[in-house]
């Protein structure tokens, strides 16, 4: 008997499941309302998070690549002083040459360690160059860094305001929604769920609005008008795919339609007694 008292989601007349729906319809668009207010922030506060990890790296691999070209210019100025230590020692050695072959020998040592030290020098040169310029660089993305960062905290800082202002709201709304949830069949609730994903303005039902569907406004037929009036079965639109209901269940005044009565063409009394 006690199984039977209880009353299961599917137990629920389609009246009241399209209420329980439209209810459901109307938390989730209150918690898209308070995402809309919090706008762009989260994307802005991702996207300046992932150019400051950017720069960061940015800056930490050219910190790197200067230290590589210093080590090359410190490298470059032992291999300097190694050449001109062979050659004093190649000039030294000449003026005790035997012969000519030994003298040109030692005159060939000596052009090719000058040769070297001037390609040491010249490669000093553009390694102090590139090292000025990353150097330049990384002062500047330093400051890109800062910059950035600052603008990371003033928009982080917003997004928690308005996360704080709206968290007690957002998480009321979610339980009510919950709640709502567990009172609606799962197959229908999961095709709410499927419409409202695929619906540009995120309704997945929506009331008859001027004998027009109330998404994608195409005229519905005056049967199924009445279908949807009745609230025996779940009517859909042909044409978007929302599930449709009339607006006195969504507790929306009926609209009064304007219509242009033509008076009809009354006959005086005076040519009704001449008639007579």
């Amino acid at each position: 008997m006690a199984k039977e008292a209880k009353k299961e989601p599917q137990e629920l007349t389609v009246e009241q499941k399209l209420k329980a729906l439209f209810q459901l319809q109307t938390m989730l668009s209150k918690i898209d309302e308070i995402k809309t207010l919090r706008g762009e922030l989260p994307l802005e506060v991702q996207d300046l998070e992932d150019e400051v990890a950017g720069l960061s790296t940015r800056i930490d691999r050219i910190k790197a690549e200067v230290a590589e070209l210093r080590t090359a210019i410190a490298s470059k100025k032992v291999e300097i002083e190694a050449s001109k230590a062979s050659v004093a020692k190649y000039k030294e050695q000449q003026d005790n040459v035997r012969n000519n072959r030994e003298y040109d020998f030692l005159s060939k040592e000596i052009e090719f360690q000058t040769l070297e030290i001037e390609l040491c020098e010249k490669r000093i040169k553009e390694f102090s160059e590139e090292e000025a310029e990353k150097s330049a660089e990384v002062e500047k993305s330093s400051v890109a860094l800062e910059e950035r960062q600052k603008d990371l905290d003033v928009k982080k800082n917003e997004l928690d305001e308005i996360v704080s202002e709206t968290k007690q709201e957002e998480k009321k709304l979610r339980d009510k929604a919950k709640e709502l949830e567990t009172k609606i069949e799962p197959r229908l609730l999961q095709s709410f769920k499927r419409i409202r994903k695929n619906s540009r303005n995120g309704l997945g039902i929506v009331y008859v609005q001027r004998d027009a569907c109330g998404g994608c406004f195409n005229k519905i037929p005056p049967q199924r008008q009445l279908d949807i009036r009745s609230r025996k079965k779940i009517i859909v639109c042909e044409y978007c795919g929302r599930i449709m209901i009339d607006p006195e269940l969504a507790g929306i005044a009926p609209e009064v339609k304007e219509e242009v009565v033509k008076e009809k063409p009354t006959r005086s009394r005076k040519k009704a007694a001449s008639a007579e």
